[in-house]
């Protein structure tokens, strides 16, 4: 059997037999206000207080705002900052200097930092820095690669299309990773409420039931009783 790695959040371990199989890489897609961010804080944090190396690559918030912002939830990054935690932003509208550390500069702290668990927030902002389609399939490819053979955990939260919220914007990050978890809105009587399922999760057993969730003082609860359909 495959070793899990808890995510941290209650309920979607269940879903997925005990956990993400250890050395998987997982989109995290959803639209703006799902939680996607919230969810690899989430991750990152249970690593963390199990004593595992965790890095977050950010391109929306700087290490300030990161750590702030896990505050909220209760999650002390301060604490970890340099022992346990790496916290890398990376600016998209410096695509030049972005882009060379992707392709050097991060493959090499992955290895040398002997993380267990990986965050990238978000896999969108990456893509958006590059013209051609082949060049945003090949850096998304690139970077879950050099995860890969690091032997570690990764989620990359990704955008969903406008025009289709069960896909991710550019459609490429699907069909790179091991495991797809879509995050979306419900509306239910004049209510939005929010939705979890995982689409796809290579080399487990995992439910295809859709869940209520709920992100509260303590980040992201699945509400493991509430089935949608």
């Amino acid at each position: 059997m495959n070793m899990r790695i808890k995510t941290g959040i209650e309920g979607l371990d269940d879903m997925l037999n005990g956990g993400i199989p250890k050395g998987h890489t997982v989109a995290v897609i959803g639209a703006f206000g799902t939680g996607k961010t919230t969810f690899a804080m989430q991750f990152i944090w249970e690593g963390l207080i199990n004593g595992e190396r965790c890095i977050f690559l950010s391109l929306e918030e700087d290490e300030d705002s990161v750590v702030e912002s896990a505050s909220k939830f209760g999650w002390d990054y301060s604490k970890y900052l340099g022992s346990q935690l790496q916290l890398l932003k990376l600016d998209p509208e410096d695509a030049k200097s972005s882009v060379e550390r992707l392709e050097s500069d991060i493959p090499e702290l992955i290895k040398e930092f002997e993380a267990t668990r990986i965050a990238v927030d978000s896999i969108s902002l990456i893509t958006m820095m590059y013209d051609s389609i082949d060049e945003k399939r090949k850096v998304v490819f690139k970077l879950a690669k050099s995860i890969k053979e690091s032997g570690a955990t990764a989620v990359f939260t990704a955008e969903v299309d406008p025009k289709n919220p069960k896909v991710s914007r550019d459609g490429i990050v699907e069909y790179v990773v091991d495991g797809v978890i879509l995050l979306s809105f419900l509306e239910e009587n004049n209510v939005l409420k929010l939705t979890i399922r995982v689409l796809k999760m290579r080399r487990t057993q995992h439910s295809r039931e859709v869940k209520l969730y709920e992100i509260g003082e303590g980040g992201i609860n699945v509400l493991a009783q509430a089935d949608v359909f």
